[in-house]
C-alpha cells in the first residue's frame, strides 16, 4: 500500500469511528419520545436520522465488504423495532418518512450497536486497493443528485469504494437499492 492509500485508509477509519462515536453519544440518553418527536409537517423526526444513516451503514458494510445480507433485511429488526416500511427507505417521500416511528428504543438500540459494532471490524479489514473497486459501473438515476452522486460525479460514472467510502458510508448516504 501506498503512503497515500494508507494515509487515506487511515483518515477513512477515523471518520467512520467519529460519526459511530457521535451516533452512540446521541442515542445513549434519548427517550423514545424525543426520537419520535415531530414538530410539524415536512419536517422528519429523530427517528429518520438514526434509520437512515445506520441502516445505510449497515447496507454498504454487509453488502459491499461482508458480501451477505444486511442485518436489518435478515435479522428481524424492523418489525422489532416497530418500523412500519419493510424496505429499504432511501426512495421514500418526506411526506411519508414524517410519520415513521420508533415503538422499541431498546431494539433499536441493540440492532445501532450491531451494526457499529460490525463496521468497526470490517474496518480493520479494509485496504487501499480494496478501495479502488468498481462497485457500480453506472450510478443510478436515483441516485445522480444526491450529495453521494455529487460526490462521486453525476451522469454515468462509476463509483469505486473510495469515492463511496470518502462520501457516503462516512456520511450516511449509501443506498444500495432495495
Amino acid at each position: 500500500m501506498t503512503d497515500d492509500s494508507e494515509m487515506f485508509v487511515a483518515s477513512l477509519r477515523n471518520r467512520i469511528r467519529a460519526m459511530n462515536e457521535l451516533w452512540e453519544r446521541a442515542i445513549i440518553d434519548m427517550t423514545l419520545e424525543q426520537v419520535n418527536h415531530h414538530e410539524r409537517d415536512g419536517v422528519l423526526p429523530i427517528a429518520f436520522s438514526f434509520s437512515h444513516y445506520i441502516q445505510a451503514q449497515d447496507q454498504s458494510i454487509s453488502v459491499i465488504f461482508g458480501k451477505h445480507p444486511p442485518r436489518w433485511a435478515t435479522g428481524g429488526w424492523l418489525p422489532r423495532w416497530g418500523w412500519r416500511l419493510t424496505h429499504w427507505v432511501a426512495e421514500e417521500t418526506v411526506a411519508v418518512m414524517q410519520n415513521q416511528r420508533l415503538s422499541n428504543l431498546d431494539a433499536w438500540k441493540e440492532y445501532q450497536a450491531q451494526v457499529i459494532g460490525q463496521t468497526t471490524k470490517t474496518l480493520e479489514t479494509i485496504t487501499g486497493p480494496m478501495l479502488e473497486e468498481v462497485v457500480m459501473p453506472q450510478l443510478p438515476t436515483h441516485m445522480q443528485n444526491i450529495f453521494c452522486g455529487m460526490v462521486v460525479g453525476r451522469g454515468n460514472r462509476s463509483a469505486s469504494l473510495r469515492y463511496w467510502s470518502a462520501s457516503c458510508t462516512s456520511m450516511g448516504c449509501a443506498t444500495w437499492g432495495r
